[in-house]
């Protein structure tokens, strides 16, 4: 099945929510949006069924609670394929399969590569096509103060070298999820080089300069993972968003628009980063709507839409 539009654009897709909309009327509005990628966290059969035919590219994830018998029972990986993606392989273009969501580093992060490896033999036994993959935050990364001398951090780095090995064998891409809204210090940094506004160079790293920190952060993984082998390994961004409110003064309407609609600017733009020019880097917005059975305070207000599927704010889509 093709690529939809969106040109690399996607926005995640939680359900944390008891008065969200249907899963039809959520891609309805996704097709309306020309939002061509979405991501969903777990295998949720509802909107997998409502994805039937519509063209949208998906990243599915599997619960983070599975990934420890995923890697310990062949047959229950190849259990979770049957159920989770043959069903519906035939009718949905699934863009990556994640075995959890920012388990690295964490007690069971061990289990990751061996659970990716699980999945990825059961997906190819069961004759479907889609790269394999987790979903890791920054906080797998060590003191890394310039993109260049990016490196994992001692305590994820185990876990990171066998997750990258398994990636550069098999030509699949590493999810991030990054967000400069976490990392900004009014100290150090200019707003506009966090809400990714900058049209001039702020950082300067050997000869890379860095307009914005979204690209920075993502050539500090794309670093780090060359030191373990991962120099072909490709980032796809699978979160990236700033709170309109809940928070801190900075977790604004105004902000929030102003960072997302850079987000997918610089997504469109076939230059790329620095480090990694000449291919538009893909991302993928959180959320797609506020999520009322989150955490109270800023994580209840991600979304580009209410429940009621009015917008927050406007984002132009390509």
């Amino acid at each position: 099945m093709a690529d939809a539009g969106g040109e690399g654009i996607g926005v995640n897709y939680g359900t944390k929510g008891n008065n969200l909309p249907t899963p039809e009327q959520v891609v309805g509005l996704y097709k309306s949006r020309n939002i061509g990628k979405l991501r969903l966290f777990d295998p949720n059969p509802n909107v997998l069924n409502a994805l039937h035919g519509s063209g949208i590219q998906v990243i599915v994830g599997t619960v983070n609670g599975d990934v420890q018998r995923l890697a310990t029972d062949a047959s229950f990986a190849e259990s979770w394929v049957q159920t989770n993606i043959v069903p519906h392989a035939g009718s949905v273009t699934f863009r990556c399969v994640s075995i959890g969501n920012e388990i690295i580093p964490s007690d069971v992060a061990q289990y990751i590569a061996p659970a990716m490896q699980n999945v990825d033999r059961a997906l190819k036994a069961a004759q479907v096509t889609a790269p394999v993959s987790t979903a890791v935050s920054m906080s797998v990364m060590g003191p890394s103060p310039r993109p260049s001398v990016g490196v994992f951090s001692d305590v994820a780095a185990p876990t990171m070298s066998a997750v990258i090995s398994f990636l550069a064998a098999n030509n699949y891409p590493l999810l991030l999820n990054a967000y400069p809204y976490y990392a900004y210090d009014p100290k150090y940094m200019k707003l506009d080089y966090v809400l990714l506004n900058s049209t001039t160079v702020i950082v300067h790293d050997g000869n890379l300069g860095y307009t914005n920190m979204l690209h920075a952060m993502v050539d500090t993984v794309y670093t780090a993972m060359e030191k373990v082998g991962g120099q072909k390994v490709e980032v796809v961004l699978s979160e990236t968003g700033w709170p309109w409110g809940g928070g801190p003064a900075v977790a604004t309407v105004e902000y929030a628009k102003i960072h997302n609609n850079n987000a997918v600017r610089l997504a469109a733009n076939p230059n790329g980063t620095p480090k990694r020019p000449g291919k538009g880097l893909e991302t993928y917005l959180f959320a797609m709507f506020n999520e009322n059975l989150k955490n109270e305070g800023i994580e209840q207000h991600y979304g580009l839409y209410y429940p009621d599927m009015n917008e927050v704010y406007h984002v132009d889509f390509p």
